[in-house]
């Protein structure tokens, strides 16, 4: 009981209406119509168990980012191979150590196997990688860092990866969350992939929940060594994804077009927006560094998050508040359509006095 459960993103006001819902991350132009097509497809299968290894999308994803089908393990969404992760590997007396402003699932997955959750102190809502170092221990046995990270959006480059790694014991796993990787640039490429290709004690863990429109159907997977993978497939549960899931996320992986839509707008539409806030600083807002799908604004001003959060909702606009992440000075703000966002910046100017 000790454990906070998760809380997803709200999709109705208060009083039960249906506006713009800028709170989960989902992505503002939809799903791939050849994703949809694969999915609908096979509709006339729901008497039958999907393929309970989902071979045909372990090798799509195997082709797409050449990394061997056989080390990757797939799941209901990335959360659960964070879930398998640390079933596998923490237990009683094992500590796992995050960031301050870190996905929640991290403090539920550890705490869920009798693990401590030891929390690294942020830097400007980013993670330090030495700060993470000081805290291992004997006991350590996982680290978690998402890059880019949720619910903040910030980012560790390439070399501070490689430094985190190099200096964790061998024993200890890093477990690297990219679910937001494809809004980065190819030089932004964390090196994360081909460290877990090289390195035994690296896990990546992605979904097709964000980017590829995919959010209803719960697909994720994770890439590491045969006997991380193995361990975690002992305990995952069968028949996890659909077959219509497992046939919709191939056809996703192969419109690289509706990708490259959706990280384009993603790319105009957060500066856009990041630069609207700008505007605001008078007012006491800030708009977090971000290479995400959205980004944190804190208030700092006459206007707390809270009371926005509020009339945000009023004047139609569901955003995320996270006071139970100790985040309750900032709203995590999805990159929503033009109209959504442009209106949400309006409605932001009102509600400060910009």
């Amino acid at each position: 009981m000790d454990i906070a459960p998760y809380v997803p993103g709200r999709a109705t006001t208060d009083d039960g209406r249906k506006v713009a819902k800028l709170s989960s991350n989902e992505n503002p132009l939809g799903t791939s119509e050849a994703a949809r097509a694969a999915y609908q497809a096979h509709s006339g299968d729901l008497d039958r168990y999907p393929d309970a290894g989902a071979g045909a999308l372990r090798d799509a994803i195997g082709g797409h980012y050449g990394i061997e089908p056989e080390r990757i393990i797939h799941g209901t969404g990335s959360d659960e191979i964070l879930h398998l992760a640390a079933g596998a590997f923490a237990g009683h007396g094992d500590e796992v150590i995050h960031v301050k402003y870190g996905f929640s699932v991290y403090d539920i997955a550890t705490r869920r196997v009798g693990a401590t959750t030891i929390i690294a102190p942020d830097d400007d809502y980013g993670t330090n990688v030495d700060t993470v170092l000081s805290l291992v221990t004997p006991r350590t046995t996982m680290v978690f860092i998402a890059n880019p990270n949720n619910p903040t959006g910030t980012f560790v480059p390439r070399a501070e990866i490689a430094r985190l790694h190099a200096a964790l014991p061998k024993h200890v796993l890093l477990v690297v969350d990219q679910a937001y990787t494809e809004y980065l640039d190819a030089a932004d490429d964390d090196g994360a992939l081909e460290l877990a290709r090289t390195q035994a004690n690296v896990l990546v863990t992605r979904t097709f929940s964000k980017i590829f429109g995919l959010a209803a159907e719960r697909i994720g997977w994770g890439y590491g060594s045969a006997d991380v993978i193995d361990a975690m497939h002992r305990i995952r549960a069968p028949f996890g994804v659909t077959s219509g899931g497992q046939a919709a996320a191939i056809a996703a992986l192969k419109d690289t077009g509706f990708v490259a839509r959706s990280k384009a707008h993603n790319d105009e539409w957060r500066a856009w927006f990041a630069g609207e806030i700008g505007k605001l600083g008078n007012a006491g807002l800030r708009a977090v560094p971000s290479k995400a799908n959205f980004i944190l604004v804190t208030f700092g001003g006459a206007v707390s998050a809270g009371e926005a959060y509020k009339a945000l909702m009023d004047k139609g606009y569901i955003v995320r508040w996270l006071p139970g992440q100790g985040l309750g000075q900032g709203l995590r703000i999805t990159i929503g359509t033009e109209a959504e966002i442009r209106g949400v910046a309006q409605a932001l100017r009102e509600i400060v006095g910009g």
